[in-house]
């Protein structure tokens, strides 16, 4: 059984609303730029060009603008009203199109088998049921094409998330509440690799690969 059962705990998906995620927004936008271009150049490495790609909980938008940058097609499901409109705007600013829309991880406004690739970074620990997510980037993923989900691994040490602020290059109170953070709350909610194994094995991925690297696991998954 995993560690207190951490994809049942939650009542509902969580989502960033409100001054929140204007917070988010104008905080996290230098320091992660790097890291979203790190995701880009990885997911790019996976497909063609003019590929359709498909973000899950894209949050402020940085990774699809990133993306669509390249030269892709990008579609946004995010379940904040208040981050799809920061993400619009977001894209605005970068004169980039992404297609950002409203939606539910485990109920994607999407149809069956749409898209080349499928991400997402930093939300997989938010879901309520992450088994019906996964069930449906496995519907709406193409045959042939790839999902990687990038996000916290639960067995990340202190020192491995020492050297992720120190590389963010964050400072002062921002630098503190991030590592705090880390530490806290977002450890909270992780997986580990077996975690995604056993998840893995109630749905339709039958062949998959996971990294690690940094505090992260990258999760590939293969239809």
């Amino acid at each position: 059984m995993m560690k207190d059962m951490k994809n049942m705990r939650k009542s509902k998906d969580i989502g960033i609303y409100g001054l929140t995620a204007k917070w988010y927004d104008k905080n996290s936008r230098k320091s992660r730029i790097a890291e979203m271009k790190r995701y880009a150049d990885e997911v790019a490495s996976h497909v063609d060009k003019n590929a359709n790609i498909l973000e899950v909980a894209p949050g402020p938008g940085y990774l699809s603008i990133e993306l669509a940058k390249k030269g892709f097609n990008l579609t946004g499901v995010e379940i904040s009203p208040d981050f799809v409109e920061i993400e619009k705007n977001n894209a605005k600013e970068a004169n980039v199109s992404v297609n950002f829309k409203e939606g539910n991880a485990s109920n994607l406004p999407c149809e069956n088998n749409s898209f080349d690739f499928i991400v997402c970074s930093a939300a997989f620990k938010n879901f309520k049921d992450p088994v019906k997510a996964l069930n449906e980037m496995y519907r709406v993923l193409k045959e042939g094409g790839t999902s990687l989900i990038i996000d916290m691994n639960y067995d990340a040490t202190s020192e491995d998330i020492n050297n992720e602020v120190v590389r963010s290059g964050m400072k002062g109170f921002d630098k503190y509440f991030v590592k705090f953070s880390f530490k806290t709350f977002l450890k909270q909610g992780a997986y580990t690799k077996e975690d995604f194994e056993r998840l893995l094995k109630e749905t339709p991925f039958n062949r998959y690969e996971i990294k690690q690297e940094g505090i992260c696991l990258y999760v590939y998954l293969y239809k």
